[in-house]
């Protein structure tokens, strides 16, 4: 009978739930797997300034939500970690703490991450010697995507509210 492979999902608030979901179902579908659900407890904007708890309250939610959907869906989740405020710190902490076969982590596009050299994968796969996938957010669809408004939009908009 073959082992099952152990992954580590890092989740962070970018993660599309849907996209994660199907990506789950598929890994599963090729093997037997279990997952480790792990949600850094980064806080929102400036509060870790001043308060660097300031993110656990809402990672705990996260965590919770998430690993009930996980659940749901029928597929094994071994444990819910909430962990460090630095991503890095606390899937280091999980994965000193076990042997896992792959980290999958929710990121933030490329050229932002590059950009702001917070390449969370790559200095996971040098630290760790493990096999790390990445999890972007879908992109937003281009008929719901905004545009700036221009004045001649503003006067056909005023003149559609006047006809009505």
């Amino acid at each position: 009978m073959a082992s099952k492979r152990r992954i580590l999902l890092v989740l962070g608030r970018s993660v599309d739930l849907k996209h994660l979901m199907s990506n789950l179902r598929e890994r599963s579908r090729l093997g037997p797997s279990c997952f480790t659900l792990l949600v850094p407890a980064v806080p929102r904007g400036l509060a870790w300034a001043a308060d660097m708890t300031a993110g656990w309250t809402d990672a705990i939610v996260r965590a919770e939500a998430t690993a009930g959907l996980i659940r749901e869906a029928g597929i094994e989740l071994d444990d819910v970690v909430v962990g460090d405020p630095d991503p890095f710190a606390a899937a280091g902490d999980v994965l000193h703490g076990g042997r896992f076969d792959e980290v999958v982590i929710s990121t933030l596009p490329h050229g932002l991450t590059r950009r702001l050299h917070l390449s969370l994968p790559e200095r996971l796969r040098r630290s760790f010697g493990v096999e790390v996938s990445e999890l972007t957010p879908q992109r937003v669809a281009s008929s719901t995507r905004f545009r700036r408004i221009t004045r001649h939009d503003r006067a056909e908009y005023d003149r559609l509210l006047t006809t009505r």
